[in-house]
């Protein structure tokens, strides 16, 4: 299950990544709002739905949204077991699903475009956790015992 929201910066790309995730990559998606344009709503209630989606379903992932793409990452990864990261580039979304094991993907809807949001959340789900080398799951291991 892929769990997506955002907040009012990130209404119209999310829509857009929706109907991506659904008809192209064919993912199975739950849209956990907004779902209407209010400019004083806050990307804290979104990224919490998100964060607490994926806990209690382990296994799956998440996409965020806001202006800059700060604000939701920061949010989300106040929640045990989340590790969100930024998404600006292909290959830094790449390296960070492949080595640090990333299950939620946040976006800057202000400033990457539709088609690259698209691209960087379909390298998103296509990578999976590198296992050729144990030092990764090391590392994986020691920021969970930081929470606790």
């Amino acid at each position: 299950m892929i769990y997506i929201a955002t907040d009012h910066r990130g209404l119209e790309m999310k829509k857009y990544l929706v109907t991506y995730l659904k008809t192209q990559l064919k993912k199975e998606v739950e849209d956990l709002g907004a779902d209407k344009l209010d400019p004083e709503d806050d990307y804290v209630d979104y990224a919490t739905k998100v964060a607490k989606a994926i806990q209690k379903n382990p296994g799956s992932l998440g996409i965020l949204l806001c202006g800059s793409g700060h604000g939701v990452c920061v949010t989300a990864n106040k929640f045990k077991g989340i590790r969100a990261s930024i998404g600006y580039s292909i290959e830094g979304v790449e390296l960070g699903r492949r080595d640090d094991n990333l299950n939620v993907l946040c976006l800057a809807a202000r400033i990457i475009s539709n088609d690259h949001a698209a691209a960087i959340t379909k390298k998103f789900l296509e990578t999976e956790l590198r296992t050729d080398d144990p030092k990764y799951q090391r590392r994986i291991d020691r920021i969970n015992q930081l929470e606790g």
